[in-house]
């Protein structure tokens, strides 16, 4: 199957910081564009931190309050969140107060891949970079999003080509595939019990996939099929492995 990639939404013109970029700069540079946050780059383009709205909110939290009473002695200060804190607290250029090692993506992943990335580490964008880790691009939620506006039509098609066709080598007609608000339902007889479940499986996994409604029945129940036997064949074979 053919996944979308991160290159094909991405955005290719992207604001970026140094490490000398001053705070002020930064925060204009966020307000001037309308974004939420950037990547930081070397002199040789290399992502080396990102700044997000957070950063400056929590850098600005950490400065002193001129009017607040002074404190003898404060325990946060030892913790090595403390000192960090504190650090960023005194930063004045990008470079001191970003968050690193930066989390990046590549142009060629999936953007299943990278939605996957940006849920499990807790961030609204991703540098793209190449393979010298220079940035190439941005990528962000709302250009993942993209995926879920394909229409119904085209993941219908792929689906019978790719699923049904190429892996399983069904006719096309054997399967009643039909797709609404990007909810597939597969319903039909085949002969095995795997092939169930790899055109469902399969199904998931192709880009603008909302939900699969499994109305499959089979003729033979292959589940306890014992090494030597007749197996799947094609792709089906890969991916009965993976189940």
């Amino acid at each position: 199957m053919k996944h979308n990639k991160v290159g094909s939404v991405m955005t290719t013109d992207v604001v970026r910081a140094s490490y000398g970029t001053p705070f002020k700069e930064v925060a204009r540079l966020l307000a001037d564009h309308g974004i939420s946050g950037l990547p930081v780059v070397d002199e040789d383009e290399k992502v080396i931190g990102v700044i997000s709205e957070t950063d400056l909110i929590a850098r600005q939290a950490e400065t002193p309050d001129p009017y607040e009473p002074k404190r003898r002695f404060r325990v946060l200060a030892l913790t090595r969140s403390g000192r960090r804190r504190a650090a960023k607290a005194a930063a004045r250029t990008a470079g001191q107060f970003m968050t690193e090692p930066p989390v990046t993506v590549s142009a060629e992943d999936t953007i299943t891949s990278a939605a996957r990335t940006m849920a499990q580490r807790r961030v609204e964008r991703l540098p793209v970079v190449d393979e010298e880790n220079r940035l190439v691009g941005i990528v962000t939620r709302r250009d993942l999003l993209q995926v879920f506006l394909r229409p119904d039509a085209e993941i219908r098609d792929e689906v019978v080509e790719e699923v049904l066709g190429r892996a399983l080598w069904l006719p096309a007609r054997s399967i009643d595939v039909s797709v609404v608000e990007g909810v597939v339902t597969l319903a039909g007889q085949v002969e095995r019990k795997s092939e169930t479940e790899i055109a469902v499986s399969m199904t998931k996994q192709i880009d603008g996939v909302v939900a699969v409604v499994d109305n499959l029945t089979y003729r033979l129940d292959d589940s306890h099929v014992q090494p030597g036997e007749p197996a799947l064949h094609g792709v089906a074979d890969d991916w009965l492995r993976r189940l």
